[in-house]
């Protein structure tokens, strides 16, 4: 997957903590992890148009992996892009992008994989069709 073909069309910044940052005086890669939660929370609520309640949404998070091309530094202005790129029956593909707000400049990159879930069951389950919706509408394509 390249996310140079990827039209990110919603993009949140992050604000760096001291707390935030490995012995190197770099952003930790496991904060980046929280950075990524974050943009994926605010890609939902802006789509879907409300607050997100996390204990009663039927999506789940059931693969990540991230590559980190470059440190994030404290005073670094830094975005989170998000988008999603593919979509089936049960689940669907999304890519994010930590960038360097002012340079462009790719920080690190999170690929993941959401799908349906029945929490009362324990079971998959198809993504909603308003979901479906309001993410085709948002993101212009068709999957």
């Amino acid at each position: 997957m390249q996310e140079e073909n990827v039209n990110f069309r919603f993009s949140v910044p992050i604000q760096i903590k001291m707390c935030d940052l490995d012995p190197f005086a770099h952003v930790n890669n496991g904060v980046q992890c929280n950075y990524f939660d974050y943009g994926r929370s605010q890609y939902f609520e802006h789509v879907f148009g409300a607050k997100i309640d996390w204990m009663t949404l039927d999506l789940v998070l059931v693969h990540v992996d991230l590559d980190f091309k470059s440190p994030i530094k404290i005073h670094d202005n830094i975005c989170c892009e998000t988008a999603i790129y593919q979509f089936g029956v049960k689940s669907f593909k999304m890519v994010q992008r930590l960038i360097c707000a002012e340079t462009g400049q790719v920080k690190s990159i999170c690929h993941s994989v959401l799908a349906g879930f029945d929490r009362e069951k324990e079971s998959s389950l198809p993504i909603k069709d308003a979901y479906r919706e309001a993410i085709l509408k948002f993101e212009g394509v068709k999957f």
